[in-house]
């Protein structure tokens, strides 16, 4: 079974239980907190991945550095994740389960990349017309690319809308030069 699809099993079954239950923004909460350990400790991913270190041993770490952080549903869903020797996929259960409450909360995400910092007017700006333009809530992410000369490139899903500069050279060029050929 691919990753993708034992990550999204995963992360939709806790989803749906944690749904039921009422106990979804304690859920949330939860996941980011282990999230931001994951992302900050290599080792302990390592140690999860490990086909060598048994799946008890991964429940014990777990409840060692998770302890008193977390509450007991997340403790059984992730005693659960080990014993299925699944510990190593974690960090993309993870992934998954943001990207379906992103989907359940109708928000997207948006990576713009300037050649310039935008200042808080052009990002508000930018965000008001994204939400009009998608319908959805969205979670902008900035980044600068001075090689850009000039413009933004706007990223939403696999879309990317590219207003720089250096891409309207770019089909300059291509145009001149199919011209010439």
């Amino acid at each position: 079974m691919s990753i993708v699809i034992a990550s999204r099993r995963y992360a939709t079954a806790l989803l749906s239980a944690a749904e039921e239950g009422n106990f979804l923004d304690q859920i949330v909460e939860e996941l980011k907190l282990i999230s931001d350990v994951l992302h900050n400790s290599r080792d302990l991913v390592h140690i999860l991945r490990s086909p060598v270190v048994k799946g008890d041993k991964k429940i014990h770490i777990l409840e060692e550095i998770f302890k008193g952080h977390v509450g007991d549903k997340m403790f059984l869903f992730l005693r659960l994740v080990a014993q299925k020797k699944r510990a190593g996929l974690l960090p993309e259960i993870i992934d998954e389960f943001q990207i379906l409450i992103d989907e359940k909360r109708g928000v997207i995400n948006v990576d713009v990349t300037s050649a310039v910092e935008l200042s808080d007017e052009q990002t508000n700006d930018l965000v008001s017309r994204l939400v009009a333009f998608t319908g959805k809530k969205v979670r902008l992410k900035l980044f600068i690319n001075e090689a850009f000369i000039a413009g933004i490139s706007v990223k939403i899903g696999d879309t990317i809308f590219d207003g720089t500069v250096s891409h309207q050279l770019h089909k300059l060029r291509q145009a001149l030069v199919s011209q010439n050929a």
